[in-house]
């Protein structure tokens, strides 16, 4: 571990809802409604408060997740799937626990590593695969691939490789939804690095001092891309310094879907409720390198392999285990059930085809009536 950091935790900083309870952990199995498709337009009228998901789910959702991002890696190697691509095997107790307390009409401004988001939002496995392959049946149509998911149905809007790149959409998103009056809240997901940006700090400002309905999700995984987070945080307790900011700022350990679930159901809670912006700080690793191109130089072997023992998908089961809801035959159909739904989406996203030259310039210049002023 690197001087200056910290093991997972359930510490805060800054703030605190007084009327909350403490702790991120629930024991509750309410189901959590599912995700579904909202107007093209985003202004879903009204969001009913989001109950706790049902932990069972969760895994099943993290072990989808985790064997996706096995797949592309293979495809990868393949040279199936071209281009940058950004895995978040380790991470994925933060993708479902986060996806988990949203309302359909809210909406979510992720990062290039957003398989996990896209996935837990509920977009299907296989427009996402079809993205990865660069197809025209790929929920960005190919143009985006790894980096660039979206989907305007579900207010999934990227994907963003810039680092800190999605922080001013969130704000703008926000705005809107404020200037509306829509009651919903725009999830902002991003890594440690994007603290190290300016468009952090301008836009915690900003919705700080209009009390926009924004949650600032940090995704701590100690390394940005590539450089330990005490090499470049002179502060490195992330919550604290969003605190400074006014706005109400905690920790949760980002190994812990049932945690993080808690914690981000809180939080928007605290958002929807007219409280302003919230921070999350979700300590969590990777245990892939930043990306495939990455050699993964900066951190010992050994430190990864200590991380490994906190596994979001085994330490969830033992859990669930423990409390007699979870079997070891419930685990194993899981896993076929998943096996089935990947192999289809690498068949399809085969089958499909790429985008004809003839389309290269649509959605980029606007069509024309002939005499060169827009139709």
């Amino acid at each position: 571990m690197t001087a200056g950091d910290k093991s997972p935790g359930n510490g805060r900083a800054g703030r605190k809802p007084s009327s909350r309870r403490r702790s991120t952990r629930t024991e509750t199995s309410t189901t959590a409604p599912t995700v579904a498709a909202t107007a093209a337009t985003g202004t879903t009228a009204t969001n009913a408060p989001v109950t706790a998901p049902d932990p069972t789910d969760l895994l099943r959702q993290m072990m989808r997740i985790r064997r996706f991002e096995e797949r592309c890696a293979e495809l990868y190697s393949a040279t199936k799937i071209r281009g940058f691509v950004h895995l978040c095997i380790g991470e994925e107790a933060v993708a479902v626990g986060q996806m988990s307390a949203l309302a359909p009409g809210d909406a979510v401004v992720s990062t290039y590593r957003e398989h996990g988001h896209a996935l837990a939002r509920g977009m299907s496995m296989e427009s996402v695969m079809a993205e990865m392959f660069g197809k025209v049946t790929g929920c960005s149509r190919g143009r985006g691939g790894s980096m660039h998911l979206f989907d305007v149905s579900r207010r999934f809007y990227g994907g963003n490789a810039i680092v800190a790149g999605g922080l001013p959409l969130a704000v703008g998103l926000a705005l809107a939804d404020q200037m509306n009056g829509r009651p919903n809240v725009t999830a902002c997901i991003f890594g440690d690095g994007a603290m190290a940006e300016g468009e952090f700090h301008e836009s915690a400002n900003l919705a700080a001092l209009w009390k926009l309905p924004v949650l600032f999700c940090c995704e701590n995984n100690r390394y940005a891309m590539g450089t330990a987070l005490a090499r470049e945080h002179a502060q490195t307790d992330l919550a604290m310094r969003a605190a400074s900011y006014g706005m109400v700022a905690w920790t949760v350990d980002g190994m812990d879907a049932e945690a993080v679930a808690e914690a981000t159901r809180r939080a928007v809670d605290q958002v929807r409720g007219g409280g302003g912006p919230c921070f999350l700080e979700q300590r969590t690793y990777r245990f892939r390198a930043h990306s495939m191109y990455d050699p993964d130089r900066y951190r010992e072997k050994s430190e990864i392999e200590q991380w490994k023992r906190s596994d979001p998908i085994p330490a969830l089961a033992e859990r669930l285990k423990s409390r007699g809801t979870l079997t070891d035959a419930d685990m194993h159909r899981w896993a076929q059930e998943i096996e089935a739904e990947i192999e289809a989406a690498v068949a399809a996203a085969e089958r499909a085809d790429v985008e004809p030259v003839a389309d290269l310039t649509r959605y980029v210049t606007s069509p024309t009536d002939g005499s060169g002023s827009p139709t």
